[in-house]
């Protein structure tokens, strides 16, 4: 926790100036009480009850603090907030805190802050931004606003701002959480917001929690990146499914961080532990990232199993088609594909689309493709599915070396500005993987 490391400064400070600020180091060690953070250990002797304890805790110290910003904030002035957002439920305490505040959100603006150079592993990737929310005080309403009315307003701004911010160079998971922002100020300049739902005790309509607009944004980013990938059709898949699609759309590679495999997962309302490892076993995780897991690695009855009656997801389902492939032919893959209708399933054909566009389709020297998993999706598109466009070809580019000042001419730099050349180091730390919330 950041009031833990503070301790490592707190105790060099104290014994510096100390002696000129003794008011300000009068305590050991920092308070860490007063810390707002979600963390269920400081309350597990309360057992059960420690979790909901401990995000209630974390949402009244966010509420006292931007309460106290919205009391000394001038009336035309901005409070600007960095956000970490490694899980749904602290966007959900984030905006609840925020608008019972007195606050409006305005924008969210995803920012660089990685070097894309620092992506020096073919087989890897990262997102580079961190998003800022932008904050204005909000005139104050006895009229609540009402869900139904607001959903549309939520739906289109947040496609509009995904298509803006796709053609501005966000890619991957940043450009659902790009999207929170805009869907927060919908409901926060409205605020209160009360849904249909009704308190079964009371009978007074139940107020909308800011979690539900995040849902249908990220639906609406879904579905904008899946008409791409499906070349303009639209397709309803399940989650599981949509993540497996997303996270090759979005990585582009078969390993990446597992914080960001956990904001996509977010992004879809899935838990990346519980449901895509350990229940789909969709990926495996080591150290801090995770890879996407072959088709004949996710073999499992009931699962990836050709044996299985039905399955209840479909990648399970085109998983297991071409697990059969590899391993048996094709013979045999085309009679397991008859025997569960997958020839004339449209769904299941949309989703092979989509993946053949979706997986990198570099080509080896020996013209093959890189990745095992468009090799045999290419080999089941003409062996069931030939009517599917072919995958596209996929350019690599070759990059220059970028010039540096020692190489430029002299008439360009002047005498002395080519002397020196900076070096920058391209990786920042990696952040922690804590299982908290700041």
């Amino acid at each position: 926790m950041y009031s833990e490391c503070s301790n490592f400064f707190y105790i060099w400070m104290k014994r510096t100036l100390g002696d000129q600020f003794p008011q300000l180091f009068a305590s050991e060690l920092t308070n860490d009480e007063d810390e707002a953070v979600m963390n269920a250990a400081r309350f597990k002797a309360m057992g059960k009850k420690a979790k909901p304890l401990a995000t209630a805790d974390y949402e009244n110290k966010m509420f006292s603090c931007f309460k106290e910003m919205n009391r000394v904030l001038h009336a035309d002035g901005v409070l600007t907030v960095m956000f970490t957002h490694k899980q749904v439920q602290a966007w959900d305490t984030l905006g609840s805190s925020l608008m019972r505040a007195g606050f409006r959100i305005d924008a969210s603006w995803p920012v660089h802050t990685e070097s894309e150079a620092s992506l020096h592993q073919a087989k890897k990737n990262a997102a580079a931004s961190t998003i800022l929310l932008v904050c204005r005080k909000r005139e104050a309403t006895d009229e609540p606003a009402w869900w139904d009315d607001l959903k549309g307003q939520v739906k289109q701004t947040a496609r509009e701002t995904a298509r803006r911010f796709e053609q501005e160079g966000i890619r991957g998971v940043d450009l659902y959480i790009s999207t929170f922002g805009p869907a927060l100020s919908i409901i926060s300049e409205r605020w209160p917001v009360l849904t249909s739902d009704t308190d079964p005790k009371t009978g007074d309509p139940i107020p909308l929690q800011p979690g539900e607009a995040l849902d249908l944004a990220r639906r609406e980013v879904i579905n904008l990146r899946k008409n791409g990938l499906l070349l303009g059709r639209s397709v309803e898949f399940d989650p599981v499914t949509d993540w497996y699609l997303m996270a090759w759309d979005a990585f582009r590679a078969q390993e990446f961080p597992a914080d960001e495999a956990r904001k996509l997962a977010l992004a879809l309302g899935l838990d990346l532990e519980a449901n895509l490892i350990r229940d789909k076993r969709l990926v495996t995780k080591k150290g801090k990232n995770v890879t996407l897991a072959l088709p004949t690695a996710r073999r499992k009855k009931g699962l990836v199993d050709p044996e299985a009656e039905s399955f209840p997801h479909l990648i399970d389902a085109l998983h297991t088609a071409m697990m059969v492939y590899e391993e048996d032919g094709s013979k045999a893959c085309q009679v397991f594909i008859d025997r569960h209708g997958l020839r004339n399933d449209s769904r299941i054909k949309a989703l092979a689309l989509a993946m053949m566009q979706a997986i990198p389709t570099t080509r080896g020297k020996d013209g093959k493709f890189l990745r095992p998993e468009m090799t045999t999706l290419d080999a089941l598109r003409l062996l069931v599915w030939d009517d599917l466009p072919a995958p596209p070809e996929e350019v690599v580019p070759v990059i220059d070396k970028a010039p540096t000042l020692k190489g430029m001419p002299s008439d360009i730099l002047g005498e002395d500005d080519g002397a020196e050349e900076d070096d920058l180091a391209d990786d920042v730390g990696d952040e922690d993987d804590d299982t908290e919330d700041e």
